[in-house]
């Protein structure tokens, strides 16, 4: 319905124009009325009628002067009807210098304004349409030119559609709203009705299909930013009638401001999407409260010990657990996509030594979730973990059931947790109820090496952890891993990493060793 405003200084002509025109049929709707001058100009501005119909002799500012002021003001001024005396009626010629479509004489009749509102009203829904038109076109323009600085483009070229075509100055300050939510819509529309001045902000869309807004801020007060941020997000998730996130870049200048404001609230839509229900958050924030050095240590050890165990049905418990403590630590995704990769790894290594092969698990994650690289938030990144240790925990049964019966197996896999105690080929034969040389021959085919050989290369590997990470002597690092004999073990430590052990302990990150 197109709105309608009526003005006239006698209440009885008011009504009288509300209830004997029959306002719906020609699509028309009374949205208010006025008796004098100021009120009237006050109420338009507020209530944006398509139409106002006015009579010239009202108080304090007549119908004339209210049109010009109007005019002036607003850039989308409402049509106007002049009502006027018989008297007035040269007087009333003069209004078709403004926006006047046209004057009725007083009183009114029926099919003359009947046929006046027909052909108003199929005007007025004509320019409504072209409008629409238009700003459809420049919004699918400027998401264009947005759409590019964003993706790092930048020459003289873009900034000068940029500067013809956006009104953007090369200096302007900038702020970037990214809007999460499940059907977000920023469109020209909104940009004009809603919290911030449609000439300041422009509306983009990325290559995910995120919805966004750049604004020019240096007009705006913190406060006024707020404000205006606080009440698009209320209206779209009215709109929606679902949560609707809203993050807030800081205040940037110039055009190459553009792709890294977005940045910044891409670095926060990362870290609250999917972990938040709603609100607005803002990159200064995260800036205050993100520590500078973060303690990577628990990280997945407790989802790790559930795998081994086959506890299947806690798993998704301890997913949970484990992102809400990347989350409340704020660990970026790349700094999570670095936990998980970690935990990859340590699977990897688990199903190789229960005689599986982790290709067949790591291969079938691949194919349905892709590079671990491109799950690009907290959700893609909790669903790949679940399946990787829903899957390692379905294979690791099976592996189990299947080494049950290897002998061997469960030999290498004790020496593998005792390899520090006292550990002889004759104790292991007796007991596992083997004959010692035969227990020698199957140790050889399965490992590649003999059973001393396998041993000291699990007690120097051990050796090498504890010279890195900690300040014992080297006779009690001996002692802790096995070796009875300092001497014995600065030999065969030095026959196998190439150096002593005091050199290996300040030899730094050097590869080689």
């Amino acid at each position: 319905m197109l709105k309608v405003m009526l003005v006239d200084d006698e209440p009885w002509v008011l009504e009288g124009l509300r209830t004997m025109v029959d306002w719906k049929k020609y699509g028309f709707e009374v949205c208010g009325g006025a008796q004098n001058g100021p009120d009237a100009f006050r109420m338009i501005q507020e209530l944006r009628p398509d139409l106002v119909l006015t009579d010239i002799n009202i108080p304090v500012m007549n119908g004339l002067e209210l049109i010009t002021r109007v005019n002036e003001i607003m850039d989308k001024a409402p049509r106007f009807v002049i009502l006027s005396g018989y008297d007035d009626f040269n007087y009333a010629r003069t209004a078709l210098r403004e926006r006047v479509d046209q004057y009725l004489l007083k009183p009114i009749d029926d099919e003359e304004i009947g046929a006046l509102l027909d052909k108003l009203g199929r005007m007025i829904r004509y320019e409504i349409a072209s409008e629409k038109e238009r700003w459809k076109e420049q919004a699918c323009l400027t998401s264009h030119l947005l759409g590019r600085f964003i993706q790092g483009e930048d020459s003289e070229e873009l900034r000068q559609l940029s500067r013809d075509v956006l009104q953007l100055d090369e200096d302007a300050e900038l702020v970037c709203i990214l809007i999460a939510a499940a059907t977000p819509v920023v469109h020209a529309e909104r940009q004009r009705d809603g919290g911030f001045p449609w000439d300041i902000s422009y509306a983009f869309q990325d290559g995910a299909g995120r919805a966004g807004l750049v604004v020019q801020s240096a007009a705006l007060s913190s406060d006024a930013l707020e404000g205006a941020v606080s009440l698009l997000q209320r209206e779209l998730a009215e709109e929606l009638q679902e949560p609707v996130i809203v993050m807030v870049s800081d205040r940037l200048t110039g055009m190459a401001a553009i792709r890294e404001s977005y940045l910044q609230t891409l670095e926060v839509w990362k870290l609250k999407y999917q972990r938040e229900r709603s609100g607005i958050f803002h990159y200064s924030d995260l800036k205050k409260c993100r520590p500078e050095k973060r303690i990577h240590e628990e990280g997945f050890t407790a989802l790790v010990n559930k795998v081994k165990a086959g506890e299947a049905a806690k798993l998704q418990v301890y997913v949970k657990e484990a992102f809400a403590g990347f989350g409340g630590k704020l660990f970026t995704v790349e700094e999570v996509q670095a936990e998980v990769a970690h935990l990859e790894m340590t699977l990897y290594r688990h199903l190789k030594e229960m005689n599986g092969d982790p290709d067949i698990v790591m291969g079938n994650l691949q194919a349905e979730f892709g590079n671990l690289g491109g799950l690009g938030d907290y959700f893609l990144l909790s669903s790949y973990v679940h399946r990787l240790c829903t899957e390692s925990t379905v294979y690791l049964a099976e592996l189990k059931q299947a080494n049950q019966g290897n002998t061997i197996f469960n030999v290498i896999q004790y020496v593998d947790l005792e390899f520090r105690g006292k550990l002889q080929l004759q104790d292991l034969a007796r007991q596992f109820h083997m004959n010692s040389t035969y227990l020698g021959q199957l140790f050889r085919k399965e490992t590649g090496c003999s059973f001393s050989e396998y041993v000291n290369e699990k007690r120097i590997e051990a050796a090498k952890g504890l010279l890195k990470r900690t300040q014992l002597k080297i006779s009690d690092i001996a002692l802790q891993v096995g070796f009875s004999n300092t001497d014995y073990f600065i030999e065969k430590f030095k026959g196998m990493v190439g150096v002593p052990p005091s050199v290996y302990k300040y030899s730094g990150n050097n590869k080689q060793f």
